[in-house]
């Protein structure tokens, strides 16, 4: 899955999905490019890694993750001014992974389960309902 994430990114022309800093300034020291930024933060979606200091130890610590980040170690900061900057920009890459996978033949996308049940989260002795209460 990693190749997948890794040649779906290289696909996307950034600029035109409206990624901030996708063209590097000529002045001071270059930035982590927004392709690089996007990769660790599809992986991580992906692996159920939703926190921002996750996805730095993740990037220093998962083999999966430093070959997606070419062993860059953005800092947690980096991770959440990232998509703190660019949300309508991952929305649309977002979408537009789901439709990659469903082309490659990766996702179906024919059946939708949703369950809704609702359940109190209150666990006092007085709310356990026994055998004799489920009678």
């Amino acid at each position: 899955m990693v190749r997948v994430v890794d040649a779906f990114v290289a696909s996307l022309d950034l600029v035109e999905l409206g990624f901030n800093r996708a063209v590097a300034e000529a002045t001071g020291r270059p930035g982590f490019q927004p392709g690089d930024l996007l990769r660790l933060y599809i992986w991580g979606y992906l692996n159920q890694v939703r926190s921002s200091r996750h996805l730095e130890r993740a990037g220093v610590r998962d083999l999966e993750a430093m070959w997606l980040m070419r062993r860059l170690a953005p800092d947690y900061r980096t991770i959440a001014a990232f998509r703190h900057d660019n949300p309508e920009a991952i929305i649309a890459v977002s979408a537009a992974f789901v439709q990659f996978c469903r082309e490659q033949g990766l996702v179906g996308g024919h059946v939708v389960a949703v369950d809704g049940t609702k359940m109190r989260a209150v666990s006092s002795p007085k709310n356990i309902a026994g055998a004799e209460h489920l009678a």
